[in-house]
């Protein structure tokens, strides 16, 4: 049973069986790249092992993209996110098709061959970008990159501080060694210094919702069981800066990590890395051996009473996974959907513990406000939203990449003296700010500052932070069909009002001819969607609509 009442079959009996969660999951993917066929011949067996059902197999096989899309010996994954779409206007994604004689997420690989369509890799910046196996190449020539007719290229991820003195790229450009304020925090310090100093400085989750960190601590109520996860799976096309931190500074991820179970009393950490993100992934696993070695992680810390053990784990591919519950749902070994809240994770969490969920960068800023103190970093970004912030522009820009920037600085500064305005001379369209359902601003908007607030105000999200520029050399038509594609292929199907008004959604757009069914369908996934992926695409595509003005009217209804 539930903490609201429900009775859970799944939960009940993979508690029975010793709680086989993620297990259950690296099984069904190493089934997916060694056993022929489709799900349905391989996932009862693998559920099976585990003393399940068939359907506790089949569940999250059909539901989790790596595992339902068939696999051959030789597997291409190709970006079909915002980033890429503006780079081509979508036409790489046919190019590789042919390229590899494939068709993507295709019932059966061609040739020894399978392709996979995925949203995003984070290589925004180098736009449009591919994963041959684990290699990636990016690039316009993607098509002659994977038959071999040119070298893979794969450039590093441009990264710059603009503040003066940087929090989260402190160790990736001033050289600054992370490991320094765990040591003396666990043996000389309370949690509750932590917990005062973050509360001080007024850091929230920097992964969209916003969220005060301290307040989601005080949530958990201070269990010894509390649970911290640490969410690397940074979904929204636009952004990489998750990524930046974990490839480049993942010793840094860790220390925060750490600190957040110190200051909740937590003895369990995880970090989730999406699969789309090998070289993080791979990154993480040796920062938390070496941490485990140097006795920053294990039993009796730096001699301390302090235990704290950390695992890494990867994902397996869905947007929508990154959200709070359903992430919990995905460790739990089930389908990656979201769940009613309350029960709110903090409370009735991972297998019902109290369980607090922080993105890779909000993390990442822990150990500055620890050594620098809170007040410090209150005095940073603007009174009501505090901090520093990963900024990451798209490959249209002339000069894109990750930027650390004081939160309430201009749209506008961002766009035209970071970025250095749009490449080739093209004129900026619409700017889509915060990921595909954060919202779009025209040129004539960016006077905004860089806050939720008054992102909000112009019907668009702070979100990670990802800008991504579409230029004139895209149709309206096309960018506001590409937004219902990302709804209809992402939505977890979960609840009715996302899972088919996405897919009708899409419909309409293609069939060109906005009516009040298009309108009674945006009130309705507003109003009574699940979470909030549902309910914002409406706003995403009633801002797109605005930003275009006359070329989509009648869209914004």
């Amino acid at each position: 049973m539930r903490p609201d009442g429900r009775f859970d079959a799944f939960r009940a009996l993979a508690d029975r069986r010793g709680r086989p969660g993620v297990r259950l999951l690296d099984a069904l993917a190493d089934a997916a790249i060694s056993a022929p066929g489709g799900a349905r011949r391989w996932a009862p067996e693998v559920a099976g092992r585990f003393g399940l059902p068939a359907a506790a197999g089949l569940g999250p096989a059909g539901y989790y993209a790596d595992l339902a899309v068939p696999r051959a010996r030789r597997h291409v994954r190709v970006c079909a996110a915002a980033a890429c779409f503006a780079a081509r206007g979508g036409r790489h994604v046919a190019e590789v098709e042919d390229a590899l004689g494939a068709v993507a997420d295709g019932a059966e690989p061609v040739r020894a061959v399978s392709l996979q369509t995925v949203r995003c890799l984070g290589f925004c910046y180098a736009s449009p970008a591919c994963l041959d196996g684990d290699t990636p190449c990016t690039g316009a020539d993607l098509a002659g990159q994977l038959c071999g007719r040119v070298p893979a290229r794969a450039p590093a991820i441009p990264a710059a501080d603009v503040t003066g003195d940087p929090v989260l790229l402190a160790g990736i450009v001033a050289g600054q060694p992370s490991w320094r304020m765990w040591p003396e925090t666990v043996r000389g310090s309370a949690p509750g210094r932590v917990r005062a100093e973050v509360e001080a400085s007024g850091l929230r989750g920097r992964g969209g919702a916003g969220f005060p960190v301290a307040a989601k601590w005080a949530a958990a109520g201070g269990s010894p069981e509390t649970v911290v996860v640490a969410n690397g799976d940074e979904g929204d096309p636009g952004s990489y800066a998750d990524r930046l931190l974990m490839e480049l500074d993942p010793q840094r991820v860790l220390e925060g990590l750490a600190l957040a179970c110190f200051a909740c009393h937590a003895r369990t950490g995880l970090v989730l890395v999406r699969s789309e993100y090998p070289g993080a992934l791979a990154r993480m696993r040796e920062a938390t051996r070496r941490a485990y070695e140097e006795g920053h992680l294990g039993r009796a810390v730096h001699g301390s009473a302090v235990d704290l053990d950390v695992r890494i784990v990867e994902g397996a591919g869905s947007y929508v996974a990154g959200e709070e519950t359903a992430l919990i749902a995905g460790l739990e070994g089930g389908r990656g959907c979201a769940r009613p809240r309350p029960p709110y994770p903090t409370q009735h969490g991972l297998w019902d513990a109290p369980t607090v969920v922080h993105n890779v960068e909000t993390l990442a800023a822990v150990p500055w406000i620890t050594g620098h103190g809170g007040q410090a970093y209150a005095r940073r970004g603007t009174p009501a939203e505090t901090g520093t912030k990963l900024v990451c522009l798209s490959e249209r820009f002339a000069r894109p990449g990750c930027y650390e920037v004081e939160l309430g600085t201009p749209v506008a500064r961002i766009v035209t003296e970071l970025g250095g305005g749009l490449r080739e001379g093209e004129e900026l369209a619409v700017l889509q700010v915060g990921g595909p359902l954060g919202g779009f601003l025209a040129p004539d908007e960016l006077d905004v500052p860089l806050t939720e607030a008054a992102l909000a105000e112009r019907g668009a999200a702070l979100g990670h932070a990802g800008l991504v520029a579409f230029d004139h050399r895209v149709a309206p038509e096309e960018v506001l069909r590409h937004v219902w594609e990302f709804a209809a292929a992402e939505s977890c199907g979960a609840c009715s009002p996302c899972r088919v008004g996405s897919r009708r959604g899409l419909e309409i757009t293609s069939r060109g001819v906005p009516g009040e069914e298009y309108a009674r369908l945006l009130r309705v996934m507003g109003e009574a969607s699940l979470c909030a992926f549902g309910r914002r695409v409406p706003a995403a595509v009633r801002s797109l609509a605005r930003a275009y003005g006359d070329e989509l009217t009648g869209w914004d209804r």
